[in-house]
C-alpha cells in the first residue's frame, strides 16, 4: 500500500475515550463477518487450523472504543451510512495521493497524511465494544478511579517533571496486549507464527512477541508477571482460545496505545481467533478486570490480511523526539520561570 512507505518517527499519541447475560447482542456480533460457504479451513501439516499471516486491524481504523450515546444499541451501521462513509474514504484517498499543497492552503509541520494508515473499506461496526449492548465500557469502581493515569496527553502539554509522567508506550515499554492489537492510526500488524504446541503472535508497534503454549500447562505462578501478562492456548473446533493472566497491576490500560484506566493485577483477558475467509479473522477479547470495572465486557473486530502487509520496524527508543523534546522543553520553560522571577 502506498501509505506503509516510511515509518521511522517515534510514538504518537492517541486519546480515546461482557455482561455474559447479553445473548442477543452476541448473536448480531457473530453475524457481522462476511462467510464464504465454499471456503475452508486449512490445516498445518500437524492437523490445527492454520492462522499464519500478517493479519492487521486497519479496517477499523477510526472506529471508536465506546458507542455514541445517541445511537443506543445500534451495533452496526445501515448501508447508507457505510455508502457515506465510502466516500469519505474515497476523498481521504484523493488527498493522500496529493503530491504538492494547494495555493493558499493551510499546512502544519507534521507529516503527511499518507503516512498514516487508512481503511480499505469502512468499518461496518459502530464501536469496538460489543457487550454490553450499549457498546460501552462498564463503569469503573471507585479504586479504580484513583488511580494515576501517566499523562499521554503531555506530548502536547509539555508539563513534565521526569519520564514517569508519560504513558508506558510513550516511553517505548509495552502497549499491552490489549493496546497492542486494538486498531490505531498505524503499526497495526499481527503476525501469527505456528508451530506444533505453540503459537507466536509479533505485535508490529513496540515489537513485543507473544508465545502462546497449547499444551494444557498451567499458567506460571502469580509471582511472575509482565507487561502481557501469561498465555495460555488451545483449540476449539478451529477457533484459537487464549486465556491470559499475570499481568503486572496499574501500568496499561484496556484502549488503544493501552492507554486510559491502568487495568489491576487480578486482570483476565479471554481471545478467540476465528478465521472466517482466506483474508478476514474475527476477533475477539473478552475482559475481566474485578478491581477495576463493575462488570465485564467484550471487544470485537475484524483482522484482515491486505496484499503486501507485512511488519516494518518499529524504531521506537530510536525515534523517540517525543520524549526527548517533552522532557527538554519543560526545563526550558523552567529554566525560563527562573530567569524571570531574577
Amino acid at each position: 500500500m502506498a501509505n506503509r512507505v516510511f515509518r521511522f518517527f517515534g510514538p504518537v499519541v492517541i486519546s480515546a475515550g461482557f455482561v455474559l447475560s447479553a445473548q442477543p447482542a452476541l448473536e448480531q456480533a457473530a453475524k457481522a463477518p462476511s462467510s464464504r460457504s465454499s471456503w475452508t479451513q486449512p490445516k498445518t501439516p500437524w492437523g490445527d487450523p492454520d492462522l499464519q499471516g500478517t493479519w492487521t486491524s486497519d479496517d477499523c481504523i477510526g472506529t471508536p472504543m465506546n458507542r455514541p450515546p445517541n445511537l443506543g444499541e445500534k451495533a452496526y451501521y445501515t448501508e447508507q451510512d457505510l455508502a457515506q462513509r465510502e466516500s469519505q474514504l474515497k476523498r481521504q484517498q484523493e488527498s493522500d495521493s496529493q503530491e504538492f499543497a494547494a495555493p493558499g492552503q493551510r499546512v502544519g509541520t507534521g507529516p503527511p497524511s499518507h503516512w498514516v494508515e487508512r481503511a480499505r473499506r469502512p468499518c461496518k461496526q459502530t464501536s469496538l465494544v460489543v457487550d454490553p449492548p450499549n457498546g460501552r465500557v462498564p463503569d469503573l469502581l471507585p479504586e479504580a478511579k484513583a488511580r494515576p493515569i501517566a499523562q499521554a496527553a503531555g506530548i502536547n502539554n509539555p508539563k513534565a517533571d521526569s519520564w514517569e509522567d508519560f504513558s508506558w508506550y510513550i516511553r517505548c515499554v509495552s502497549r499491552g496486549i490489549a493496546g497492542s492489537i486494538f486498531p490505531v492510526i498505524y503499526g497495526n500488524g499481527q503476525q501469527i507464527v505456528q508451530a506444533p504446541g505453540f503459537v507466536t503472535i509479533l505485535e508490529e508497534m513496540v515489537h513485543e512477541a507473544r508465545i502462546i503454549p497449547l499444551d494444557g500447562r498451567p499458567h506460571a505462578s502469580p509471582n511472575i508477571r509482565s507487561y502481557m501478562g501469561d498465555s495460555r492456548g488451545h483449540w476449539e473446533g478451529n477457533t484459537l482460545v487464549v486465556e491470559t493472566t499475570n499481568f503486572l497491576g496499574n501500568r496499561n490500560g484496556i484502549a488503544v496505545n493501552g492507554d486510559g484506566t491502568p487495568s489491576s493485577e487480578a486482570l483476565k483477558t479471554v481471545e478467540r481467533f476465528s478465521r472466517t475467509s482466506g483474508d478476514e479473522m474475527r476477533y475477539e477479547m473478552t475482559v475481566d478486570d474485578p478491581k477495576t470495572y463493575v462488570a465485564p465486557f467484550k471487544v470485537a473486530f475484524p483482522l484482515t490480511q491486505e496484499p503486501g502487509y507485512r511488519n516494518f520496524e518499529y524504531a521506537c527508543h530510536e525515534g523517540n523526539y517525543a520524549m526527548f523534546d517533552s522532557l527538554s522543553g519543560a526545563r526550558a520553560k523552567e529554566r525560563a520561570a527562573a530567569a524571570a522571577k531574577k
